[in-house]
């Protein structure tokens, strides 16, 4: 079969120097095509020619990146209100998308805390620009609950929070000027939405 092949590719070369492959000039050899060549495409569907660099990936939004802080919104009745609200500080655009974890402290460590997420409103890709702003919303009660003590604060009173940014592991410390979270140190917490 290989020598019928090479003589019908011989006898061809005569009519036509690519039916069997291509012809080397200084040898007279044939070199047989080792799989199908790609079919034609015209210029309008042919991929644009690159420089070789292709764009930067976005990262996503981390501590090295953000600032944060917490703003009071409303208070009543022995709820409190507020939004946890981060800034990009850099000098590029960061991806954020999810909850951030968010852990009381005070200067003796862990302050009891017991964070809920709620899905209104829920997870959100969002892409910050620097100086752009997210925020989730937060709600705690500062009203004893169960054995918490009535004559003084219902929970060591915390002075920061450790906040870590959605996919993250590295917290943002931010100030906590807000007193005791009563019900054991429950903070209800929101997605981060675009503000």
């Amino acid at each position: 079969m290989t020598r019928r092949l090479t003589i019908a590719c011989g006898l061809l070369v005569l009519a036509s120097a690519t039916a069997c492959g291509g012809r080397t000039s200084d040898t007279g050899t044939q070199t047989m095509p080792t799989s199908t060549p790609p079919s034609s495409t015209s210029s309008s569907s042919a991929a644009p020619a690159t420089s070789g660099a292709a764009a930067p990936a976005v990262k996503r939004c981390d501590s090295s990146t953000l600032k944060g802080q917490v703003e009071p919104t409303d208070a009543g009745a022995g709820n409190r209100y507020g939004k946890f609200v981060v800034t990009n500080a850099g000098t590029m655009p960061c991806t954020l998308n999810g909850y951030s974890g968010f852990q009381l402290e005070n200067a003796s460590g862990a302050v009891p805390t017991k964070l809920e997420r709620k899905a209104d409103p829920g997870p959100a890709a969002l892409t910050l620009a620097p100086g752009g702003k997210a925020s989730a919303n937060l709600h705690w009660g500062v009203v004893p609950s169960g054995n918490e003590s009535v004559d003084g604060p219902c929970q060591p009173e915390p002075s920061k929070a450790a906040a870590i940014p959605p996919d993250e592991t590295v917290p943002l410390t931010v100030p906590w000027t807000f007193g005791p979270v009563c019900s054991g140190g429950r903070i209800e917490i929101s997605a981060f939405y675009a503000s």
